[in-house]
């Protein structure tokens, strides 16, 4: 008989934890929910310190943005590859043009670069893979953004920490809250930082008492190189390589395609970190078949899509480049189109 509660109550408890989760599945996101959830949020800023005036004023025009939830709940399919991913993200077109505003903007960038110790290839090619060189940076209002995806719940805690973060660069003056706008998730300006990157890695490169990411090139580009400096960029090593490997080459010497995080990753980074002469000894070449580089520097193997597919050695500054998107294809792009800046040599 306590075999047969057991499992009418099993039984029960599941259906009850269908029924929740149907419920949460189905929940409407209406206006009138969002204007009370605004209500909400206002009380809390009020908690959190930020003073009633700035609160009004920042909430004044904000709006339930569906496209923003539509936007964040779609998954990209998986079915692109490097080769078919790099010639549409670096087609020759943002090379000519990367390479025309390197040499437009070579002095300031020189300068940044030397102060930052960060090449500013790296810096160009960022700010082309992010915005298009600032053509595109999102037009929505930031708080209405955020508001819209912390009320649509499932990253809440997440989209709040951003909310009070974006609170605080209003506070502190950087940009009116008309002219604070960003993508549907609420990265922002020309570099596209999250408001807590903004606070953690924005610089006011030119002395204005202002650090803004959206229309000042001295800013934008220095906040570029701060953060890549504070996330331990070597402005003495480029991104990586891609390689060669050898017949029946043990392939589980590289870093899992998918280690679940970032701290995983940096976990699998350490397992799979060798010299170049090891890895010279293993028998990876460059692509071209020729010796690696005879430097003594470590580097890891990485496999962007899968051991069939390309393969590179990566650098210490693949880790920062990690560090502002953990996404090989991200980091690719950005690497390629670099190298691109660099040879042949601008004059």
């Amino acid at each position: 008989m306590l075999k047969v509660h057991t499992l009418l109550l099993s039984l029960f408890l599941l259906s009850l934890s269908i029924f929740f989760a149907n419920t949460i599945k189905a929940k409407e996101l209406t206006q009138i929910g969002f204007e009370q959830y605004i209500i909400e949020l206002k009380a809390e800023a009020l908690i959190h310190g930020f003073e009633q005036s700035l609160i009004d004023k920042s909430f004044a025009e904000v709006k339930f943005h569906k496209r923003a939830v539509i936007a964040d709940r779609k998954q990209p399919e998986n079915v692109e590859t490097l080769d078919t991913y790099l010639p549409k993200r670096v087609p020759s077109w943002k090379v000519k043009k990367a390479r025309t505003l390197y040499k437009q903007h070579k002095t300031i960038l020189t300068e940044i670069g030397s102060k930052y110790g960060v090449q500013p290839r790296f810096i160009v090619a960022l700010w082309g893979l992010e915005t298009n060189f600032g053509k595109f940076t999102g037009g929505y209002n930031v708080v209405s953004a955020l508001s819209t995806l912390a009320y649509e719940g499932r990253r809440e805690v997440f989209f709040k920490k951003q909310l009070w973060a974006t609170l605080t660069i209003l506070k502190q003056g950087h940009i009116d809250i008309a002219d604070m706008k960003g993508s549907w998730a609420g990265a922002m300006g020309q570099n596209q930082f999250m408001p807590t990157s903004f606070l953690a890695y924005a610089v006011d490169g030119d002395g204005d008492g202002k650090k803004d990411i959206w229309h000042n090139q001295v800013d934008i580009f220095s906040s570029m190189a701060n953060y890549l400096q504070k996330e331990g960029w070597n402005g003495e090593l480029t991104w990586g390589r891609q390689v060669k490997l050898p017949a029946n080459f043990d392939t589980t010497l590289a870093i899992p395609k998918n280690t679940g995080s970032r701290k995983n990753w940096l976990k699998a980074w350490d397992k799979s970190e060798k010299t170049l002469a090891q890895w010279q000894t293993l028998g990876i070449r460059r692509t071209d078949g020729t010796n690696l580089p005879k430097v003594d520097i470590k580097a890891a193997l990485v496999f962007p899509d899968d051991e069939k597919g390309r393969a590179y050695l990566a650098y210490d500054n693949y880790k920062s480049l990690m560090h502002w998107n953990l996404s090989y294809y991200f980091v690719s792009s950005v690497g390629h189109l670099s190298d691109r800046i660099k040879f042949p040599p601008i004059h």
